[in-house]
């Protein structure tokens, strides 16, 4: 049977088809630059990656050109040989536990939540409509960034401010890279042979996020009502006070809007180092001994190491600690530099398999000393996607 999954971001789009239940991957591609005159493309088939520049108008224009690959690549030969098509949505407030196949009422409630993921939520549906136009016999499932950590009960999830807040408007904390932490908690589940596990998930990339997990379920996780609370990330600030917001406005006459968008695209490692909001320019930057990057990088690996910390309060104790994401997954530097400051919970990591252990490798990296064993785990979304896709049309 075969399955996309596709995820679209405010000027892009991934997609993965696999052949299910095998998981075989057939194709993938990354369409970037949408709506703009750079806009590019990219298919990987058998192992090769190969680069094409095209105008992409908008996300029909890329899902016309997701279909193109599949008949030019003879992945299909009929486009009902599509079954499903699994969708990320951003945000699914706090309706949707889980996937779903996509209804007109899925849509209509997707359309209310616009205005908690402005940039995402658009795109998201545009790929949906594209999609029912041209695979009409097709099953759409939309798979829900926020699903995974509706399990955490409202004395995690509430903010302390005035309840018609949440009771009105919905704010609350709701979490976001959900498939990922899913993907994740499951496989560690795997590794270690039982279900039954106090879990901290560290998805470090330029966003990032952290979760605790009990038992397969999300009980805590660092992001909240928006994606730019939690740790320090790329070019967001993570957590602050908000009393700087009015202050900065006051003093610089700047917009709420403007200030939302340092906070957002200026912050972070960027705001900090004034290098870069990408890991591996700071990490270059901090060894040749720039100040600022070595400040950035030590603020990361604190708020990081802060709420391994606070999880493993939470949890009463961790069967594991598990890196995923870009810098999880290939920043060795960052994972030692965090596990340095989590001595007091006997975590201690063998540095040599620590180096080694990059480029989509997954293994144990911590030291036999260590009370608590230190995964990496490569996340794999496209695939979480397209087994929740296999499940719902079971």
């Amino acid at each position: 049977m075969k399955l996309l999954s596709v995820n679209a971001g405010s000027s892009s789009l991934k997609f993965k088809m696999y052949e299910m239940p095998e998981e075989k991957v057939l194709i993938s591609g990354y369409v970037e630059r949408i709506g703009s005159k750079s806009s590019f493309y990219s298919i990987t088939l058998n192992g090769e990656k190969i680069k094409k520049e095209k105008l992409i108008k908008n996300h029909e224009d890329a899902v016309n050109i997701l279909i193109d690959e599949l008949f030019e690549n003879n992945i299909i030969e009929s486009l009902d040989e599509i079954k499903g098509v699994g969708h990320r949505l951003v945000h699914g407030g706090d309706k949707y536990p889980n996937s779903v196949i996509i209804t007109e009422d899925v849509i209509t409630e997707a359309e209310k939540l616009k205005d908690l993921a402005p940039l995402h939520v658009p795109a998201n549906l545009l790929c949906v409509r594209a999609f029912q136009k041209l695979t009409p016999n097709a099953t759409e499932v939309a798979i829900f960034d926020t699903a995974f950590h509706q399990t955490i009960e409202k004395d995690k999830f509430i903010y302390a401010v005035p309840s018609e807040w949440y009771k009105e408007y919905g704010v609350r904390k709701y979490g976001f890279h959900g498939t990922s932490h899913k993907y994740v908690s499951k496989r560690a589940a795997e590794i270690l042979g039982k279900e039954d596990l106090k879990l901290i998930i560290c998805h470090i990339g330029s966003g990032g996020s952290l979760s605790a997990v009990k038992n397969g379920k999300c009980i805590d996780t660092t992001m909240g009502f928006t994606p730019n609370s939690g740790i320090v990330m790329g070019t967001r600030s993570g957590d602050i006070d908000y009393g700087m917001i009015p202050y900065i406005m006051n003093k610089t006459g700047m917009t709420l809007e403007e200030v939302d968008s340092k906070l957002n695209k200026e912050s972070g490692l960027l705001g900090i180092s004034e290098v870069s909001n990408d890991w591996r320019d700071v990490e270059k930057a901090l060894k040749e001994g720039n100040e600022d990057a070595k400040l950035a990088s030590e603020v990361m690996f604190n708020s990081i190491a802060g709420y391994i910390a606070k999880y493993f309060v939470e949890l009463e104790g961790a069967d594991a600690i598990c890196f995923t994401a870009g810098l999880g997954e290939n920043a060795s530097y960052v994972r030692k530099n965090v596990c340095d400051r989590l001595k007091a919970l006997n975590v201690f990591l063998d540095e040599e398999v620590n180096k080694k252990t990059i480029l989509g490798e997954e293994g144990l990296i911590s030291s036999e000393e260590s009370k608590i064993p230190v995964y990496v785990i490569p996340t794999d979304e496209e695939l979480m996607m397209a087994r929740d896709t296999l499940e719902l049309l079971d």
